[in-house]
């Protein structure tokens, strides 16, 4: 009776072991530095070959964290006690605490044979969190920058906004930083959002102050771990000029999940698609006609690989004029992308015109979208038809256009202004013509001579005294006095016109008209004027105007409502002083 009950235990047992899931967390501590990162080693072991997992391991929310790192192995082995197969599967992840305190990490979870099996959350303890982490090893210097990423968690080609901060103990280093460069690298694409700097901060960073000098956004275009390299800018003083360089920041880039469909190329975001006809005219067979593919929506609207519109035996396509509308903010690029086509159509009748398959990948809900193929039914016309429904009006002008432009109707009988041929040479018909040009000319010096005497006469009649050497400068520099208001207003007109290229060489013409005033040339010279005349306010205006300028000038997307406030700055300044 003993043996048989201890039979019945160890089968129970043997039951039990087999076929049993173990999924357990373990953080390397549970309490950590703002400095430190967080290492959580998850492990799997599945005994039984005949459980097999439903779902990918699920992770909790990490919201409260940056995921910088992550890793796993998988092993398989047979106990040698239960004779069964167990498989392990050990998932390694680096985390980076945004908040100090305590944090809480949620559960993991799998599906197993329709079972879910989870973790149990637990907490840990964050000490004081050191925002200005990459700054640290550089506090030792008088000025630095510092960039920073909130969002470094991301997927590809989805974006994410980056800000410049430069820092000082002296508050007179602030408007020496100028000549900034972002971030060029092959594995992503960088658009300034703002360059207007903000307001200093006076105790952002202890004892030093700070300043935002800059946003920008970064489209990665590769999976895996990307360094955002650092923004380099210059420290220029009357002494020496310094080269500075921000730190670099490492972001997580996530691969696009699987799944996508055929037609998907790199569309991340969220887009509509439009297809319309935008040729005025009836549609004539073999007669050119613009259909216009508008894609619009918000995500990588200047990188993404567009829908074309679809091969048919029905009409020819040409290359499309594209034309982008698109406006770079802290929300994302956003805006409209307009592809013009040129389409002929090879038969009358009812042809429809259709785009390549549309899909993009939408990162608010982790899904691919699939927008199908947008199509635009035509009626196209024989020759023969389209004259046929044309109007008694309409044919009339048509034949009087055609008259006009193939039909030669002179309007003076030019026959009888020949020259006719004649059968001897007539010398009196040139000497005739040899006198005429010899009065024409003798009229000619006499009526110079005549107006070079009257000059002479009104000079001695007007002649006035002379008087001192300042009072003549003076009266030169008032006759070759510039009007500076037609600069204002010709500047007005052209940034109401959005002709930027020419509003940037008014201004340069203008500060040169300015320094001529001075007798000045370069810029650093004439600010030195500047200061010692109208003092050193100005003067730091006028620099601030110039660094101002270089950065619309030859930035990429120009605002309208920057260029406004540009125009402002100038009226302002340069009408205190002009002279």
């Amino acid at each position: 009776m003993q043996n048989r009950i201890i039979y019945i235990l160890l089968l129970i047992t043997s039951v039990i072991s087999y076929g049993q899931v173990n999924l357990t967390v373990t953080p390397d501590k549970t309490t950590y530095n703002g400095k430190d990162v967080v290492n959580l080693s998850i492990v799997l072991e599945i005994s039984g070959s005949e459980n097999n997992p439903q779902t990918k391991l699920r992770l909790p929310d990490f919201s409260k964290f940056n995921l910088i790192g992550t890793g796993s192995v998988n092993n398989a082995f047979m106990d040698p006690e239960t004779n069964t197969v167990v498989s392990q599967s050990v998932t390694r992840l680096a985390l980076e605490p945004k908040q100090k305190g305590k944090l809480k990490i949620g559960s993991f979870l799998i599906t197993i044979n329709n079972k879910i099996y989870k973790t149990e959350p637990f907490e840990i303890f964050v000490k004081d969190l050191d925002k200005k982490t990459a700054t640290a090893a550089n506090t030792s210097k008088d000025v630095f920058l510092n960039m920073e990423i909130e969002d470094r968690d991301i997927y590809q080609d989805q974006p994410t906004v980056a800000v410049l901060k430069v820092y000082s103990r002296n508050m007179d280093n602030f408007r020496k930083v100028r000549n900034l460069r972002l971030p060029d690298q092959e594995n992503m694409d960088v658009y300034p959002i703002s360059f207007a700097k903000s307001e200093i901060d006076p105790s952002d960073n202890g004892s030093m102050a700070s300043q935002i000098l800059a946003v920008f956004m970064v489209f990665p275009n590769e999976a895996g771990f990307v360094e955002v390299p650092g923004v380099s800018a210059s420290l220029n003083s009357y002494a020496h000029k310094e080269k500075l360089i921000s730190n670099k920041v490492k972001i997580n880039v996530r691969k696009l999940p699987e799944g996508s469909p055929d037609c998907f190329k790199n569309a991340v975001g969220n887009f509509n698609v439009s297809v319309a006809n935008i040729s005025k005219e009836k549609i004539e067979v073999k007669k050119p006609m613009n259909v216009l593919v508008k894609i619009t929506g918000e995500g990588n609207l200047k990188s993404m690989e567009l829908p074309k519109i679809a091969a048919s035996p029905d009409y020819e396509v040409f290359a499309p004029k594209i034309t982008s509308r698109v406006l770079v903010g802290t929300e994302g690029m956003k805006g409209e992308v307009l592809a013009n086509y040129l389409v002929i159509p090879k038969k009358a009748g009812e042809i429809t015109i259709k785009t390549e398959h549309f899909a993009f990948f939408d990162p608010s809900n982790k899904e691919y979208v699939d927008l199908g193929e947008q199509s635009l039914a035509v009626n196209a016309f024989s020759h023969d038809q389209i004259l046929e429904s044309r109007t008694t009006v309409e044919k009339v002008n048509e034949y009087t256009n055609t008259f006009l432009e193939t039909v030669n109707t002179p309007v003076l009988k030019t026959t009888s202004l020949k020259v006719k041929e004649k059968s001897k040479f007539h010398w009196n018909i040139l000497f005739t013509n040899f006198a005429i040009l010899l009065v024409l000319f003798l009229a000619y010096l006499g009526f110079k001579t005549w107006q070079r005497k009257n000059r002479s006469v009104t000079e001695t009649a007007t002649l006035k005294p002379v008087g001192s050497v300042e009072e003549t400068e003076r009266e030169i520099r008032e006759s070759q006095k510039m009007d500076i208001n037609d600069y204002f207003s010709y500047l007005e007109n052209l940034k109401d016109n959005s002709d930027y290229g020419n509003f940037f060489q008014t201004f340069d013409e203008l500060d040169r008209e300015v320094k001529k005033q001075y007798g000045q040339g370069s810029g650093a010279d004439f600010s030195s004027v500047l200061e010692h005349e109208q003092g050193t306010a100005v003067a730091e205006e006028y620099r601030n105007l110039i660094q101002r300028i270089q950065i619309e000038k030859y930035a990429p997307v120009k605002s309208k409502e920057a260029i406004d406030e540009l125009l402002t700055m100038i009226v302002n300044l340069y009408s205190q002083i002009s002279k």
